[in-house]
C-alpha cells in the first residue's frame, strides 16, 4: 500500500510581533488545527508542538498581556490580518446560490472581512470555527434559513456575519409530502463494460461474488456466544495455516447478546434474519452453528428458519451442534475446533477470478460527522456511488432517522410515485416509532456532530443524503433484507453505527464505505469497511484507522468527481484483496443488529 504522507505547507501567517525567532517557516501542518501554521495563533499556547518531527517548542518569550490575535475589548474588532477582505470561495463554501449561510473552510476570526459574489462585503462579528456556518446577510427573527437551497431552521435573530448556533437557530422545517402522480425519473446511463471495469472475487455456485472467504462460527443465541468466540479465536491462531489453507481469510465468530428472554415478534425475527443472511453471505465460505439447547432461538428454530428462507443460498459446507448435547463448555470448544478444521480443509484453495465491477453491492454509511461531511466526503462518495450504479452495481443507503426534514428531496429522485410514497412511509414509520417511547428524530445529532457544526437533524440529513449520489431510487427494503434489483436502494434502519452497518452487510453489501469528519474506528465481522475522512486534519491525525480523505475538496486541491474516482479505485483494490481496509488491518470485527422494536437514532 502506498505510504501516507503528511501535507507540507508554508507558513502564511508570518511571525507575530513580540515573539522570538521561530523554527523554519516550511514545516508539517499540525493535525486537528484550523491554523495554517502550527507556530501561529492559539497553538503557540501549547507546551509542545503536535507537528510530527519538530519536538518540543522553545519556551514562550515574554509578550504583551493581550494576545496578538485577540485585541482588547476597547480596540476595534479587526486588526492587520483581517483588514484585507477575503473572497468567499477562499475561506468558506456556499453550497447553493440561494443559501443564506456559508461554511468556514478553516477557523475565521472576528473582524474578518469577506467579499461575496454579489460584490457585497461582510464582516464576521464573532470567531467562526472550521465547519461552522455564518450568515451572509441579516436574518431577522422568524426568518426561514436556507442551506443546500433548503430550509434548515428558523432564525431567532441572526446578524450578518454571525456564526449560527443552537441558540440563534430554532429547529423548525416544513414537512413536505407532495408527490406528483406521474412522477418518473429515468434510469442511469450505463457504462460500457470497458468503462465499468472489473475486480477479482470469489465466484460462488449461486452466482454471487465474495470479496473475502471466511469460516464463520454462528451462535444461535447469547447462550452460545462465549463458546463461539473461543472456538473462532483459537482456530484462527492454532489451526489456520496460510500455506496449508490458501484462499482463506480467517475464522470469525458472531457473539451477541440475544436469542432468549425476548418476545416472538421483531426481536426474534430480526435475530434469525441477520444470522441467516450472514451465514449465507458470499464473503463466507463455510459455517459452524452452535446452540445451547434450550433457548428460544436454538438450533431447531434456526434450522426451521433456514428452510423457510432458502437455506444458505448454495451448497455451503456447514456443521452444527448444541452445547448441552456434547456435555458443556470445554467439550463444546474441543468439538468446535475439530469441526472448524474440517471446514477449513473443505474451502481451502478457493481462487479469485475476474468479475465485472457491477457484481458489487456497496453499503454507504456515515458516523462521527462534522460540518464538512456534507460538503466533501459524502458528495465524493456519492460520485463513486453513481459510477458503481452505472457499472451495473448496487448501492444501499440506510440511517432513516437521518433523512428527517429532507426526505422529500430523496423522494423526488424516486423511480416513480409508488417508490416516493415508500420513502415517505419509511421516515414516517420511524418518526412514529420513536414517538411511541417519547423520543424525537431531531434528538439525533450527537455532541460530536454539534461541536463539528451539525446543529440539527435537517442540516445533518441534507449532507448525509449526498452519499447516495444522484441516480434514481429504485425502492425501499426492510432492515437486513437484500434488495430485489440493482441500482440505488434505501434500507429501513437506525442511524446507530453498530446496528446500521451490520444491517447493510446482512442485506447483501460485500463492502461498506463509511464517511467521518470526527474520526471513527468501526469495522465489521465479515465485510471490509473503508473509512473516508471529510477533512485533512482528521485524516492526518487518525491515519491508522482512516483509509481515504476527501479533505482536498475543503482545501481546494481536488473536486468531488476526482475524489470519487479515487474512492472507486480504492474500493476495487480492496474488493480484489490487493489491499485491506484499515479496520481489517486493526482487527475490527464488530457485529450487532437492530431489534426492530428498539428505538435507536
Amino acid at each position: 500500500m502506498p505510504t501516507r504522507r503528511r501535507r507540507i505547507i508554508s507558513c502564511k501567517e508570518g511571525i507575530p510581533s513580540g515573539y522570538s525567532p521561530m523554527p523554519p517557516k516550511e514545516h508539517l501542518q499540525a493535525p486537528g488545527t484550523h491554523a495554517d501554521c502550527p507556530y501561529c495563533s492559539s497553538l503557540y499556547e501549547n507546551p509542545t508542538c503536535s507537528a510530527a518531527g519538530l519536538g518540543p517548542r522553545p519556551p514562550r518569550p515574554k509578550a504583551p498581556s493581550v494576545r496578538v490575535h485577540k485585541p482588547p475589548p476597547e480596540s476595534p474588532l479587526k486588526h492587520s490580518q483581517t483588514d484585507l477582505p477575503l473572497p468567499l470561495a477562499d475561506c468558506a463554501i456556499q453550497v447553493h446560490g440561494k443559501d443564506h449561510v456559508a461554511v468556514a473552510r478553516r477557523g475565521l476570526e472576528a473582524g474578518q472581512q469577506i467579499n461575496l459574489p454579489d460584490n457585497r462585503t461582510i464582516q464576521l462579528t464573532i470567531d467562526v470555527p472550521p465547519g461552522h456556518r455564518f450568515a451572509l446577510l441579516e436574518l431577522p427573527t422568524d426568518t426561514s434559513v436556507l442551506q443546500y437551497g433548503s430550509p434548515i431552521g428558523i432564525s431567532t435573530g441572526i446578524a450578518e456575519g454571525e456564526c449560527l448556533t443552537r441558540e440563534n437557530l430554532r429547529y423548525e422545517v416544513p414537512l413536505v409530502r407532495t408527490i406528483p402522480s406521474d412522477l418518473s425519473n429515468p434510469a442511469p446511463t450505463p457504462l460500457t463494460p470497458q468503462e465499468a471495469g472489473t475486480f477479482q472475487g470469489f465466484r460462488r455456485p449461486n452466482g454471487t461474488v465474495g470479496l473475502r472467504n471466511f469460516v464463520l462460527v454462528v451462535p444461535t443465541s447469547m447462550c452460545a456466544s462465549h463458546e463461539a468466540r473461543e472456538i473462532a479465536t483459537r482456530a484462527e491462531y492454532t489451526l489456520l495455516d496460510r500455506e496449508r489453507h490458501p484462499g482463506i481469510d480467517g475464522v470469525i465468530a458472531l457473539p451477541h447478546g440475544r436469542g432468549c428472554g425476548n418476545n416472538d415478534g421483531d426481536p426474534t425475527q430480526f435475530l434469525l434474519r441477520v444470522l441467516r443472511n450472514y451465514a449465507a453471505h458470499p464473503n463466507v465460505g463455510a459455517v459452524l452453528f452452535i446452540g445451547l439447547g434450550c433457548e428460544k432461538t436454538g438450533l431447531s428454530a434456526f434450522e426451521a428458519y433456514l428452510k423457510r428462507h432458502g437455506g444458505l443460498g448454495w451448497y455451503k459446507p456447514s456443521a452444527s451442534f448444541s452445547i448441552q448435547e456434547v456435555g458443556g463448555t470445554r467439550t463444546a470448544i474441543e468439538r468446535g475446533l475439530r469441526e472448524v478444521e474440517i471446514l477449513l480443509d473443505s474451502i481451502k484453495g478457493a481462487t479469485r477470478e475476474t468479475v465485472p465491477l457491477g457484481e458489487l453491492t456497496l453499503g454507504v454509511k456515515c458516523g462521527g460527522s462534522d460540518g464538512f461531511s456534507g460538503l466533501s466526503a459524502n458528495p465524493a462518495l456519492g460520485e463513486a456511488a453513481d459510477l458503481l450504479i452505472r457499472a451495473g452495481g448496487t448501492v444501499l443507503i440506510t440511517e432513516v432517522p437521518e433523512f428527517c426534514g429532507a426526505e422529500h428531496l430523496f423522494a423526488a429522485r424516486a423511480k416513480n410515485a409508488s417508490v416516493a410514497t415508500e420513502i415517505h412511509n419509511a421516515v414516517d414509520w420511524y418518526r412514529e416509532h420513536a414517538a411511541s417511547v417519547g423520543a424525537r428524530l431531531d434528538e439525533n445529532p450527537s455532541p460530536g456532530n454539534i461541536a463539528g457544526g451539525l446543529l440539527n437533524i435537517t442540516i445533518k440529513a441534507l449532507g448525509a443524503m449526498a452519499k447516495s449520489g444522484s441516480t434514481r431510487v429504485e425502492g425501499v427494503t426492510d432492515y437486513a433484507i437484500p434488495p430485489t434489483g440493482k441500482g440505488l436502494w434505501l434500507m429501513q434502519g437506525p442511524g446507530y453505527d453498530q446496528e446500521s452497518t451490520p444491517g447493510l452487510v446482512a442485506a447483501g453489501a460485500q463492502a461498506v464505505i463509511f464517511t467521518t469528519g470526527r474520526g471513527t474506528t468501526i469495522g465489521n465481522a465479515i465485510a471490509p469497511v473503508l473509512k473516508l475522512a471529510s477533512n485533512t486534519p482528521v485524516f492526518e491525525k487518525m491515519g491508522e484507522d482512516l483509509d481515504l480523505s476527501a479533505g482536498g475538496i475543503i482545501d481546494g486541491t481536488e473536486t468531488a468527481p476526482e475524489v470519487g474516482l479515487r474512492i472507486l479505485e480504492h474500493l476495487r483494490q480492496t474488493a480484489s484483496g490487493e489491499i485491506l481496509a484499515r479496520a481489517e488491518e486493526n482487527g475490527h470485527r464488530e457485529f450487532g443488529f437492530w431489534g426492530g422494536a428498539a428505538v435507536s437514532l
